[in-house]
Parts: structure tokens; sequence; C-alpha cells
């Protein structure tokens, strides 16, 4: 499966900010063997960025493929400004910024290139035409082969795209987070750009285990999240019924049925969710065999509330 504009992965990608700590301590060992398994299992699509863990996730991933790059798709974020193990702290569009980022990275990950290098978000203080420029100027100079976009409204993918081909938007794109579905997604299809759906289990929500705020870490980020307070999580987790009886029909888990219903959304989308279980990665991987007919489609469409993807 393809992401558009000529870049091919896996059905199924990784991503890779769990590997940060954020849902519980990962060790480095640990994230190393999740990325290689990952790829033992035909996931290719490797999608990380310089400020997780304050760029120690792009070592890890370099660490990762050491040996096997022909058989990774590694995708990075620039333009965050951001200190060692923190968030951004603002955006940087610049063209000279971003070859610097561009550069930062490939040293950490050990790389003579980046098959696809997003903006990370746009800079309100630089046109995205400029910033495009810049992008496209990285894959003029062979470091670059693809260039993305990170949650960009559809006004601005549209203008990016006509500076340079934009091979794939990054959004969130879950069965609990249908935001783009009215505008973004069938502007991306209009231009040939591809989805990497970033939380497409809904940071774990969907794969059926969590309904209760008690099973998540005192550090665990979703603690902020509006969706995970106790009765949201609670009364969205009893509307996962239906999913469960159609997962179970088909004798798979939870999250392989919620990754089906995505990858039946698009061609060219590439959901990415993050695991460090080889169990999890296995059902991750299997989900592009599965296959669901339009009623159970619908059916799951219908399940959930629909939100947008800044709840």
């Amino acid at each position: 499966m393809g992401t558009g504009q000529g870049l091919t992965t896996g059905a199924v990608g990784l991503g890779t900010l769990g590997l940060t700590g954020g849902y519980g301590a990962v060790g480095a060992d640990e994230a190393v063997r999740a990325v290689r398994t990952a790829l033992d299992l035909g996931i290719t699509l490797l999608d990380t960025a310089d400020f997780y863990g304050g760029g120690e996730i792009e070592r890890l991933v370099g660490r990762a493929v050491a040996g096997r790059r022909d058989e990774a798709v590694i995708a990075t974020r620039g333009g965050a400004i951001f200190t060692d193990g923190s968030r951004p702290t603002s955006f940087d569009g610049s063209p000279d910024f971003l070859r610097r980022a561009c550069d930062a990275s490939l040293a950490r990950l050990g790389t003579d290139h980046i098959d696809l290098y997003y903006l990370a978000r746009p800079d309100p203080s630089a046109p995205i035409e400029e910033t495009v420029g810049g992008l496209a100027a990285l894959v003029e100079a062979g470091k670059v082969r693809h260039i993305g976009l990170s949650e960009v409204p559809a006004d601005l993918l549209r203008r990016a795209h006509s500076v340079h081909p934009v091979t794939a938007l990054e959004s969130e794109y879950s069965l609990w987070s249908r935001g783009l579905e009215d505008d973004i997604l069938p502007t991306a299809r209009e231009l040939g750009v591809g989805l990497v759906a970033h939380s497409p289990l809904g940071r774990g929500f969907l794969a059926g285990a969590l309904s209760s705020t008690d099973q998540l870490g005192p550090s665990d980020y979703r603690r902020r999240q509006e969706r995970f307070t106790a009765g949201n999580l609670a009364r969205d987790h009893a509307r996962l019924d239906p999913a469960r009886r159609i997962a179970r029909h088909h004798g798979v888990s939870l999250a392989t049925l919620a990754l089906a219903w995505l990858l039946g959304q698009e061609r060219h989308l590439v959901p990415i969710p993050g695991s460090r279980s080889d169990e999890h990665l296995r059902q991750n991987a299997t989900a592009a065999d599965l296959d669901l007919d339009q009623a159970e489609l619908d059916t799951l469409a219908d399940l959930l509330t629909v939100r947008s993807s800044a709840s």
C-alpha cells in the first residue's frame, strides 16, 4: 500500500511516540527490539520526530535499522523548537531552520536520507509557500525523498501542494476521532495526498481494555485529556460492545478490527499505531488481511460520537 506520490510502505506503520515513555517507562533496548520486530512483521513505515525524547527516539530508530536500512521507510519531523526531553515550545518554518533540523535528524538517525520529512507544524510567521520551498530544497539536495505536513487545515494543504507535491498528511484519525472527514480528507483525496493516521487506536482506547482512569499511571499524559475522564471513558467503553461482537465473529482483537475499519476508508491511508508488545505488533500487522463488509463498516462508523482531533 502506498501513501501517495510514489511512496510505498506496508499497510500499517509504527508510531514511536509511545517509546518516549508517555504511556509508561520504556527502556532503550526494549524500544529497539520493538522497531526490529515491526520490520520482521512487514511494518515498514517508522514514524518519529526530532523532538521525541529530545532527539533520543531518532537515535534509537537509527540503532534499530542499522544493517536493515533498505527495509525501513523512515518518517520524521522538522520545524519544532524544543529542548531535550520537552515538547515543542514554538515552530520555525524558515528554510534555513529546516535545513539545520534535517541535518541534525540525519545525524541522529545515522542515515544519508529521510524517506518522508514532515513539517512538524505550520509556522504562523512564515508563509507556507516559503516553508514548502525549503522542504523542496531538501528533496533537491537528496537529503529527503518525500515531503509531508502534519496537522494542517485543508487550505494550507492545497497551498503547500501547489509549490511542491505533498506526499502525505499526518493527522489524527480513528473511529474515535473523525473531525477530518468533512474537509481535510476530501482535499487530500483530490490532490492525491496520502494520509498517515496517528493515534488510530484512540491512544489505546480502541484496543478495548481501558474502562477506567484508574488503569492509567500517575504520569500518563492521557489523564489530561477530556476523553479519558472517568465518565466519558466508561460511557464510550460500553459503546464498543457491537465492535466486540464483530471482532469475536472474525476471531480478531478489537485493535485489529479498528485498524481494519480505517484501512477500509481510504486507499492511500497508513495507520501508525504505537506498540512495544510483540503480540500487539502482530495484531496490528494482520489488520490489512481482515475484510469487513459494508454493513460491518457502517456499524463501526456509527458506534461513537464524532469527535474533532482537538478534543
